[in-house]
């Protein structure tokens, strides 16, 4: 069954005009990891009809964009992964969205639509006119929304445009209302006339893109962007990134708008942001994506960029992908990077007074201050510029022995002054001993000396040492250390998870993560982060992603999901059969 995601003028729910992007469920699977924040790398230059589609039409200034494609085959695809749990769920939304968008409207895919469609169809959500106005602008007399008002534009390319111009030309006869023709640049436009907010309107561009909008306004703004160009594909910054991200025949790629996003954050009366936060975000342009179907799973190739008027650049330092080679074959998680001391002072500018941070810098240095007495910047990060890692390796407990920690937390750092170092985990040792009544044992591990930090109640409590002259560890939980000293012959990097799961590219990179979910969720409860979290943890077998700095204005991010697969899936449902149950 192909996809339910291309539309032509048709009526539209009233309430749900303001939330249409909360409605596309199959692009929220684009974005949902995800939120968000890792993405891509492709080596090749592609040609500007390699961009996002419909890229040269929709408004420069749009909030969100994203392209899906028209391939039945790859749509079938996707509903083999996963579980029958979550099949379930994404075939309820597809046909949702087909019922609402096809079905209710007179119109089947594959008679109506796929004969003259293109490969891949864009949607696009509009920021309003003027964010910062509290109540939208009133419907004017012709019954189309005011500018103010958030609208969608789809772009829908035409592969025949006999059959389009048909199409646009007898549209079906509405349930309501009726179609009023109009002239806009010398552009043709078809738009049904109904009830306030139910306002759909048409265009044929150069033959070769179909347009629809849910408003007029809307309509007339891609016109102007297309023959402006001032389109999305002259927007600052996007079609050298979006370049980067090409891939043969995706399933979805997707833009936002990272400052216009902010903008309408700032402007909500719910949770607006601080001033000082939005002159941040001001810095950053946008963030694009790629999705691709694979064998065992799906992969998501990004690119973030800042705005070329912006005065920060990004330190070009790709210097990590080692830890992984320090670590046993039965670590579940590892999330690795290039520069911990320069990583910290990214977080400190990009977080400081932003209420959405999860820690704010203040409070985790005031927390490290009172607890060690020790300066987080000048104790601690001055020495950490090498490469980092923070690890979990399970453990075996010993019968008869507590079941107080079944992980030990690891902590890795490439000390880039060793002297000053030692110094402060000698200060660490003093606060241990000195203030928590703690026993520091200087104690061996395969003829490695290590320090060990035993508590008043006899437990071990945490150890750390050396690895390879200036690699610093701390162990915090169970006693694992004999895990990484010596050096593991199996190591992580060696496990066919890690290299199927963890991508390869880009290389060199600045930070690495894998997580063993399957083996992760059957011996460890996780908090709960998102909504249907145990649903998506159960058909995920693991995660994997690197990143880089590609140049001083961008990063590039490469993540693969290496997800279940359900056996036989049945087919989608068909409208009549659907019918049906509904009338039940």
């Amino acid at each position: 069954m192909a996809p339910p995601l291309v539309s032509v003028p048709m009526k539209k729910n009233k309430n749900k005009k303001p939330s249409l992007v909360l409605t596309l469920s199959a692009a929220g699977l684009l974005i949902g990891a995800g939120s968000i924040a890792y993405w891509l790398l492709s080596a090749r230059q592609l040609s500007s009809s390699d961009l996002l589609v419909g890229a040269n039409i929709i408004p420069g200034d749009a909030l969100f964009a994203v392209s899906l494609t028209t391939d039945a085959q790859q749509w079938q695809e996707l509903r083999q992964f996963g579980t029958r749990e979550t099949q379930t769920e994404l075939d309820k939304n597809l046909v949702e969205l087909r019922d609402r968008f096809l079905t209710n409207n007179g119109y089947d895919f594959q008679k109506d639509i796929a004969p003259w469609v293109g490969d891949d169809i864009t949607i696009a959500f509009l920021a309003p006119d003027t964010a910062s106005k509290p109540a939208p602008k009133p419907v004017t007399t012709n019954g189309d929304a005011g500018s103010d008002q958030q609208s969608m534009v789809m772009v829908l390319p035409v592969k025949n445009p006999e059959i389009a111009k048909g199409i646009l030309a007898q549209p079906k006869t509405l349930k309501q209302g009726k179609w009023i023709d109009r002239t806009y640049q010398g552009i043709a436009i078809k738009q049904n006339q109904g009830q306030a907010g139910e306002n759909f309107s048409a265009a044929l561009l150069d033959g070769r893109f179909l347009v629809i909008t849910d408003s007029l306004k809307a309509t007339e703004r891609a016109i102007d962007a297309y023959k402006n160009k001032t389109s999305l594909a002259t927007t600052g910054g996007f079609a050298e990134n979006f370049q980067k991200i090409g891939n043969y025949q995706p399933f979805a790629q997707f833009y936002v708008n990272v400052p216009t996003a902010a903008e309408i954050a700032a402007a909500s009366p719910n949770r607006p942001l601080p001033a000082q936060v939005l002159a941040q975000l001001q810095n950053n342009q946008g963030l694009a994506g790629t999705m691709t179907l694979e064998a065992e799973g799906i992969r998501f190739k990004g690119v973030s960029w800042l705005n070329p008027n912006s005065q920060r650049v990004l330190a070009v330092e790709n210097k990590a992908g080692e830890m992984q080679s320090r670590l046993p074959a039965e670590t579940l998680m590892m999330l690795s990077g290039g520069n911990l001391q320069r990583l910290w002072g990214d977080y400190v500018l990009t977080s400081q007074g932003n209420p959405l941070s999860p820690i704010a810098p203040e409070q985790l240095r005031g927390g490290i201050k009172s607890l060690t007495n020790l300066d987080l910047d000048k104790d601690l990060l001055s020495w950490m510029k090498g490469e980092f890692s923070l690890s979990v390796i399970p453990t075996t407990p010993k019968q008869g022995s507590p079941d107080d920690f079944r992980a030990g937390l690891v902590f890795m750092v490439e000390a880039s002054n060793r002297q000053s170092a030692e110094t402060s985990l000698k200060q660490l040792d003093d606060v241990m001993r000195n203030q928590y009544q703690f026993q520091v044992q200087p104690a061996k591990v395969a003829d490695q000396p290590v320090v060990n930090w035993v508590s008043p109640y006899g437990t071990l409590t945490a150890t750390h040492g050396w690895l390879d002259g200036d690699i610093a560890f701390l162990v915090v939980g169970a006693p694992i250390t004999d895990k990484i000293v010596p050096k593991p012959n199996n190591t992580l990097a060696s496990t066919i998870p890690f290299q199927q799961t963890v991508p390869t590219e880009p290389n060199p990179t600045n930070g690495q993560f894998f997580l063993d979910v399957e083996r992760t969720v059957k011996n460890f409860p996780l908090p709960t982060l998102i909504p249907n979290q145990q649903t998506l943890l159960d058909a995920t077998h693991s995660i994997g992603i690197t990143s880089a700095v590609s140049d001083s204005r961008s990063n590039i991010y490469d993540i693969f999901i290496g997800l279940k697969k359900v056996t036989n899936s049945a087919a989608l449902p068909s409208p009549e059969s659907n019918k049906g149950n509904s009338v039940k």
